[in-house]
């Protein structure tokens, strides 16, 4: 089983640390013709495999199952490197799933990936939140940058248990990364993070954090789930932001994994008179139960084992989500709590 990291070269806050992370002992090019005819260069290190394409982020669908047609190895995970985008241009290290679950069928996706899909959320998402959280600390990161959950979104579609990790949220801050030529010079992770001053800490923090968090350095990966490991509650977030703050209240707690983050926005509800007018009686119309339904399949698949439980924020839900309340405790497959519950 390899791990899939995946970069494009259209994206500085994408290429920039995988450059570094390259630089790093280990790398060697990997042979498979048929995914470099398409443009996309290949090395390997132990067990994590890095594909460099030229294309947008999400645009390169089916990476994993692409890679297992090509060389015949099985695909445990797939982790995207990205820039972020936001309103309020404050910097932010990022981690979320993706899937676009609440479109219909016939929508076409702004950020690439298929209505009514999700990938599997990648087990490590929880840890290397938490582990992203304590490298921020200690390198005086924090309160400068928001180290952030986000709520699930876009593409490419993948099949296999799939994060995303970015880095917001301007320009600056993106093209700040480009450290290659001073990384090349050093052999080891620790004498990198001597000379780290010349350039932005956070740079630093997320090379550190993918090369302890694969266990590329020696030690043991950040995040492996075992359906026989005793702290085996799933988080599904359902509600509140984009950013998911009380959600992350629950996750910073040491034991909590994360499946997908269903923000007010991918719960798309009608209104009950508009339903009625409609024909339809049978309750609250709208995607919400698909995008819940699609959320359920896909973090249950990537937890086999796993105590799934909802974790309800009402913030930003539609304000007939209260009439909907004893049909979301019916979905299958998984308990619902609230904030204080959990």
């Amino acid at each position: 089983m390899v791990t899939i990291v995946v970069a494009t070269t259209s994206d500085p806050a994408s290429i920039n640390p995988a450059y570094a992370l390259l630089a790093m002992p280990g790398w060697l090019p990997v042979p498979a013709p048929s995914l470099l005819q398409q443009g996309i260069k290949i090395f390997a290190n132990k067990n994590v495999r890095f594909l460099q394409h030229d294309k947008g982020i999400v645009e390169e669908d089916d990476l994993d199952r692409r890679w297992e047609e090509a060389t015949g190895e099985a695909v445990d995970e797939v982790i995207f490197f990205s820039k972020h985008t936001a309103v309020s241009n404050r910097p932010a290290l990022t981690v979320h799933p993706i899937g676009v679950p609440h479109l219909r069928e016939g929508d076409v996706p702004p950020q690439g990936g298929r209505p009514g899909w999700a990938a599997p959320p990648d087990p490590r998402i929880g840890p290397w939140l938490r582990l992203l959280k304590k490298l921020a600390q200690s390198h005086n990161l924090v309160p400068e940058f928001e180290i952030t959950l986000e709520g699930t979104h876009h593409g490419p579609i993948t099949t296999k248990p799939t994060m995303f990790l970015e880095i917001g949220s301007t320009d600056e801050y993106w093209k700040r990364q480009d450290a290659a030529k001073v990384i090349a010079l050093v052999e080891r992770l620790d004498r990198l993070l001597e000379v780290k001053t010349s350039f932005p800490n956070f740079f630093w923090l997320c090379l550190k954090l993918v090369w302890e968090g694969l266990g590329l350095g020696g030690g043991a990966a950040v995040g492996n789930w075992g359906r026989e490991d005793e702290r085996n509650k799933v988080l599904l977030g359902i509600g509140g932001g984009h950013y998911a703050p009380r959600h992350m209240d629950i996750v910073m707690k040491e034991g909590v994994w994360v499946g997908h983050l269903l923000s007010g926005y991918s719960l798309p509800m009608e209104d009950p008179s508009q339903s009625k007018e409609n024909g339809n009686t049978d309750g609250i119309g709208g995607t919400w139960r698909q995008s819940i339904k699609v959320a359920i399949e896909a973090t249950k698949s990537a937890f086999p084992g796993g105590d799934v439980l909802a974790h309800l924020d009402h913030k930003n839900m539609s304000r007939v989500f209260g009439y909907s309340w004893n049909q979301l405790t019916e979905c299958p497959g998984v308990a619902c709590f609230s904030h204080k519950w959990f």
